[in-house]
Order: C-alpha cells, then structure tokens, then sequence
C-alpha cells in the first residue's frame, strides 16, 4: 500500500519565482539545503538531490507556478515504485502559500518523508529566504 502526504506552507515576503528558481536550480537548491543537488528546469530531465539520495525526472514544469516530478529515495525497496511529487505556488500579497502532495509514497516511508519535507526543505528555505542559510543539513 502506498500514502499521500498533502503539505501548505506560507513563505512570506517572496515571489512565485524565488520558490521556484529555490527547487529548480541546483545551485539555490543546494545552498537552501545545504546539500548537493543536480537538477534543471528541463521536462523530461533527471534530478538527483540530497547528495544521492532523492532521484527522479521533472515529468511536468511551468515555470513560477507549478513542479511534477517522478520521485525515489535511495533507501527505497527495488520493488517500490516510483511516488510523484507536485508543487504548486500560489502567490497572496506579498506571501506565498506553497501546495505539495506527495503520492504514491510507500508505507514505511511516508512519516519519515513527510517530517523530512519540513526539516530538510521548508524550514530550511524559510532560513535561506531570511538570509540565514543552514550550514549542514540534518541526515537523511
């Protein structure tokens, strides 16, 4: 059996963009985390993140507003498949309230995956939004 996790967050005083270009390009994606990650804004392209341990492909990309993505970690049983993983910005004032939903996620997996997107994205990003970036990153 597999879970969803469904996540909102508010990110204050930012744009769309900011967001996005944080998860889409590898350098922010990396500085934000504090961890090594290849990724590009390209459909179709591979991504890794967290040094190795996220891999997948962008499946769906417009850009400022919305992420899908095919998603695995590497600690995953080979015969998990792969979950899916969509982002979507939606800009209020000066605020944006951040949509994720996470599918497919195995069982064993989900309550470490859902607590690891506050401590290893969210929280983190809100740092580097604030001009504090996290030097490492807690462990996967």
């Amino acid at each position: 059996m597999a879970k969803t996790i469904v996540q909102k967050v508010v990110f204050k005083n930012t744009t769309p963009k900011d967001l996005y270009d944080l998860y889409m390009n590898a350098k922010k994606h990396s500085k934000a985390t504090a961890a090594p990650a290849q990724i590009t804004a390209k459909e179709g392209a591979d991504f890794s993140a967290h040094n190795g341990y996220i891999t997948g492909q962008n499946i769906k990309l417009i850009k400022d507003n919305l992420i899908v993505q095919s998603w695995r970690g590497a600690d995953w049983d080979k015969n998990d498949a792969d979950s899916t993983f969509i982002i979507s910005l939606e800009p209020k004032g000066n605020n944006v309230t951040l949509h994720a939903v996470h599918t497919n996620v195995p069982d064993k997996q989900a309550e470490g995956i859902e607590k690891g997107w506050y401590s290893h994205y969210w929280e983190p990003w809100k740092q580097y939004l604030a001009g504090t970036p996290i030097d490492k990153y807690p462990e996967m």
